[in-house]
């Protein structure tokens, strides 16, 4: 029988990124075992939806990498087929309408029991704890409980991959595949992920739309790896996995129980180790694609594509984020701003005085630079002013950028050119006499 999963989002908002794991599961175990990854939306609830919802949702889902087979399935399309299906459990008697809706009539003896593949557990409900509950609305769409059972016995979904949160909902699901004489599906029910006071997720987490975490400058390749260890353990224990080797590895029976925390300061270490392990070309292209992003679809005119390959393997090792590129380096293409409170924060005393001398071994020093002159001519000016080395190429760089910190300071004077790098020195002088 063939594998088939999907991921059924509710549009009344962007992606969370708590949905993120359930997508991902889904897809892990579809193409492990060579199946059908379904992207289902249950836009059910009209008066929840929210505009854009929808678009945020599949454009995620393509650039986190989790490609859904087939078009995408919308509820709302098949209304019809929830009304024929609510009619025939009227005509069984399995159903009634009241307060102009339609309800399912319970089984109110004995137990309702199904199997679980997390924790692969037996649950279990006694049937006289379930109250009738309705099954189509007033307006004609037809409620979760409904929807679920229809679409996955139509869609032939097997193992059904949803929120520990469904579980008390189980006996509801049960019955009504029981009454319309369905094969009950496989269930796997997630561990609910929690805020690190172990609250219900939310934003004050650190916890948002997908999207958000990509306009932050997080990698998709993280992402899904760190969501993936939100509740699983690869067997070897290991922390970095592709999504290739997370496919070939995953189990839901190596899900846990225990409910996960999400720590977004380990997020941004994962995707601190993600860069250093990227090659420079490769990372390149996700700084220029990311800037392009940002702009919304334009191509920025700087940096260019040349420029971001020079500074990409300076700023490698110093960022943990794609966004952190930007502050790091845009002082090479945008006009210094000076702030006091950072050349005071030097403690050199006779700033103006150095900044001189800096000007005139800058403009006597033979073009073009060379790194090894470089460093002997500014020690050697170091000793001569009675500051160290230190505080000289601390100096150098506040008067080249404006900020204390940057990439490799000869590197960056090196894209800056020689020209650039006097007149901004110049400049940081004026601006200390001012």
């Amino acid at each position: 029988m063939e594998v088939k999963t999907r991921f059924a989002p509710s549009p009344t908002g962007n992606l969370h990124i708590g949905g993120v794991r359930t997508a991902l599961y889904a897809y892990l175990i579809a193409k492990k075992n060579k199946g059908v990854f379904a992207l289902r939306i249950e836009d059910t609830d009209r008066g929840r939806l929210v505009p854009g919802a929808v678009e945020d949702i599949v454009e995620t889902l393509k650039w986190l990498g989790l490609n859904f087979d087939g078009e995408v399935i919308l509820q709302s399309d098949r209304k019809k087929i929830y009304q024929e299906y609510a009619q025939k459990l009227l005509e069984q008697g399995a159903a009634y309408k009241g307060e102009g809706a339609v309800w399912f009539k319970t089984v109110k003896e004995g137990k309702t029991a199904t199997f679980d593949l997390v924790g692969n557990r037996q649950i279990e409900f006694d049937n006289s704890t379930q109250d009738d509950f309705v099954i189509l609305k007033s307006d004609g769409f037809p409620t979760y409980h409904l929807a679920h059972v229809v679409d996955d016995h139509l869609m032939q979904t097997n193992p059904v991959i949803r929120g520990a949160e469904w579980i008390s909902s189980l006996p509801k699901h049960v019955m009504l595949f029981n009454t319309l004489g369905w094969e009950i599906p496989n269930y796997a029910h997630l561990p609910v992920i929690l805020g690190p006071d172990k609250s219900k997720l939310s934003k004050r987490h650190g916890a948002k739309a997908v999207s958000e975490f990509r306009q932050d400058g997080f990698l998709a390749e993280a992402i899904l790896n760190y969501m993936a260890l939100l509740g699983w353990t690869p067997k070897n224990n290991r922390e970095i996995l592709s999504l290739n080797e997370m496919i070939k590895m995953f189990d839901l029976a190596d899900v846990h129980l225990s409910n996960p925390v999400f720590d977004v300061t380990k997020l941004e270490w994962m995707n601190g180790e993600y860069i250093r392990k990227t090659q420079n070309s490769k990372l390149k292209t996700q700084i220029l694609e990311y800037l392009k992003y940002l702009a919304g679809g334009a191509i920025p005119d700087h940096p260019t594509e040349g420029e971001v390959a020079k500074l990409t393997p300076l700023v490698k090792d110093r960022i943990k984020k794609l966004s952190d590129f930007i502050p790091l380096t845009d002082f090479i293409w945008e006009k210094c701003e000076y702030d006091m409170a950072v050349f005071e924060k030097l403690g050199i005393k006779n700033l103006g005085e150095i900044l001189d001398k800096i000007i005139y071994t800058l403009e006597e020093m033979k073009q073009p630079w060379e790194g090894e002159t470089f460093e002997k001519k500014f020690r050697g000016l170091a000793d001569e002013v009675k500051i160290s080395a230190k505080d000289m190429f601390q100096l150098l760089r506040v008067a080249v950028s404006g900020q204390s910190v940057t990439p490799p300071l000869f590197e960056s004077i090196q894209i800056l050119g020689e020209e650039e790098t006097i007149k901004r020195v110049k400049a940081a002088l004026s601006f200390l006499m001012a």
